[in-house]
């Protein structure tokens, strides 16, 4: 895969490497508003992998798909940061639902159905399902995470940082992740599932659509409802 020059041949791998691209963006997407375009995600990530093409030296001590990923992920954080992309009542929207089904648990003894969680929120059922489509990009764990930080949120830094810190030594402690595996053992059946699914087999939320027989909003509607669960059990930590 090499020019006679002894670079690498680019279009044969940007043809080989594309897939990476997409898969990537599908994956970081699912930790974002839904104002953010996939398209703008691809294209970014294209961009990228040319450069890592363009940059990587075989003796250099790394496989290529290994550099081409970093440059990949790299170059659609760069894109994020520079769009004005982030809904301000984002955070708002997690809070309001976290709190709904903390009391509602406290309350029942057991996780909340949708129909019980609007209600608490008191809104419609749809309209509660549009809050959790809103609410997309909600994670488990955020870096730097505060609770009365406010005014100095960094959601892009918080949910798709590439950077080390602290916060990891904590998922890693054997405690947490015993929690974390008892908490995702009693989310409702149909979100276990959907968890497993794309966490585990890496599907993103349209192949997961397929699996469930649902469409790929319902999906991003059930993982944003399971990490909302989830958070409630391990508020704690």
């Amino acid at each position: 895969m090499y020019t006679e020059a002894g670079t690498l041949d680019r279009q044969e791998y940007l043809e080989k490497f594309s897939p990476l691209v997409r898969r990537m963006a599908h994956h970081m997407l699912a930790k974002l508003p839904a104002s953010v375009q996939l398209d703008d995600l691809i294209q970014a990530g294209l961009i990228g992998l040319m450069d890592a093409i363009g940059r990587f030296e075989e003796g250099q001590g790394a496989q290529f798909e290994t550099y081409a990923t970093q440059r990949i992920r790299g170059a659609m954080l760069d894109e994020l940061r520079h769009g004005d992309w982030l809904p301000r009542g984002l955070r708002k929207t997690q809070r309001q639902i976290e709190s709904a089904m903390h009391k509602l648990e406290h309350r029942f003894g057991r996780a909340p159905s949708e129909g019980e969680v609007a209600k608490e929120l008191g809104v419609p059922l749809p309209q509660y399902q549009e809050m959790l489509q809103e609410a997309k990009g909600y994670q488990l764990i955020y870096f730097d995470q505060t609770d009365e930080d406010e005014g100095g949120d960094n959601y892009l830094d918080r949910n798709i940082s590439d950077t080390e810190s602290n916060p990891i030594e904590r998922i890693s402690d054997a405690r947490f992740r015993a929690a974390v595996i008892k908490a995702i053992d009693n989310l409702p059946e149909r979100e276990k599932l959907l968890m497993g699914l794309y966490y585990e087999q890496e599907l993103n939320f349209r192949e997961i659509a397929e699996v469930l027989g649902v469409t790929e909003s319902r999906v991003c509607q059930l993982h944003s409802q399971a990490v909302a669960r989830l958070r409630t059990k391990l508020r704690d930590w």
